[in-house]
């Protein structure tokens, strides 16, 4: 079978506050914003941030929604801890950081001989910085120095009450190959391997299950990268072959195109390709970040949609430094038949109503 997976995409989890989410992930995660629209789907408006690494590349796309009007429930089926590689020999300054940020970091373990530190977001999501091998560049600040920066996703660590048909998903479905167990801990990787091309499940057999839901707290999916709308479809192809017949149809997310699945472990896997332009189809390159951006489909209700949303600031970090030189990416010509099915399946208009108070 011709597997289209190469790596991790981008992971989306569903913080709390807007502001808390920008200030910690900007001030605390060193990420650069490099996106502020909202989310797509429902009658609520919502922000949906978007924080890289430099180069704004994919593989180290990690996508907000602050959503603090329901609480997510923890658990099972979920993305636990979403993992970032770092520099060998940073881990200490990840500590001593972490701790006087109050990002209530645990002890400096190793998993696999590599160390890593586990931390939360303030609306409690799981973080984890590990020592490794990567090239990727990340982004630095006054208190982060590009020598010990997050470069991108290391693997994300998902809950399972089960191993053996989630395993199955991941190798059957999507090309990833065992390539170690320790303790609790199954980890795989699909194309090269290393950092950005992992997952590993975590076996928890006595984990109540999380919630499915949108919900503060707790993460929403995480998506696996193919080369473009071409692969998208015949990833659809293999899902509909194996019997995961609940494949989503192809959604287009401005920035990108979209499949979803929802593994047996209960995690929703998305599969996605990068648009032409990607996440600089809309605004010049060093100024991504800057406001909020609407799909031109909700265009026209900016101003209402605007009434809905928390007032934030930008902290003056996230334009400290000039991101380096962008990565490209775009779906071939070939593709413009799958792209118009994108479209058409997409949805394209909404009536906003305001939240509900509190």
């Amino acid at each position: 079978m011709e597997y289209q997976v190469d790596g991790i995409h981008h992971i989306t989890v569903c913080a709390g506050g807007a502001q808390d989410d920008v200030d910690f992930m900007i001030k605390v995660a060193g990420q650069r914003l490099i996106k502020q629209t909202v989310l797509f789907d429902g009658r609520y408006a919502h922000y949906h941030m978007y924080y890289a690494n430099a180069a704004a590349e994919p593989g180290s796309v990690y996508t907000t929604f602050p959503y603090s009007r329901v609480a997510g429930r923890p658990g099972s089926g979920q993305l636990a801890h979403t993992s970032y590689s770092i520099p060998k020999g940073s881990i200490s300054f990840w500590k001593e950081h972490l701790t006087r940020h109050n990002a209530r970091p645990g002890e400096v373990k190793e998993r696999f001989g590599q160390k890593y530190l586990q931390f939360s977001h303030p609306s409690g999501l799981g973080l984890e910085v590990m020592e490794t091998v990567d090239s990727r560049i990340g982004y630095s600040n006054k208190e982060i120095s590009r020598d010990v920066a997050m470069q991108g996703f290391n693997s994300g660590l998902m809950s399972v009450r089960e191993i053996g048909e989630t395993e199955r998903f991941f190798v059957e479905a999507l090309g990833f190959r065992k390539t170690g167990q320790e303790g609790n801990i199954h980890r795989y990787e699909v194309g090269k391997g290393g950092a950005g091309a992992m997952v590993e499940l975590v076996h928890e057999p006595e984990r109540p299950s999380g919630s499915w839901t949108f919900g503060a707290g707790t993460a929403h999916h995480i998506a696996m990268n193919v080369a473009d709308d071409e692969a998208l479809a015949k990833q659809k192809g293999i899902y509909e072959e194996l019997g995961y017949t609940d494949c989503s149809e192809i959604k287009d997310r401005n920035y990108f195109h979209s499949i979803y699945c929802r593994c047996p472990g209960g995690i929703l896997v998305e599969c996605a390709a990068t648009a032409p332009g990607a996440f600089a189809k809309d605004e010049p390159y060093q100024q991504m970040g800057h406001e909020l951006l609407l799909p031109p489909w909700f265009e026209e209700q900016r101003k209402a949609i605007e009434a809905m949303l928390e007032p934030i600031t930008i902290p003056e970090e996230n334009f400290a430094n000039p991101l380096i030189e962008p990565v490209s990416a775009a779906v071939p010509g070939s593709a413009a038949a799958t792209a118009a099915a994108a479209a058409e399946a997409s949805r394209r208009k909404a009536e906003f109503i305001p939240a509900d108070k509190k």
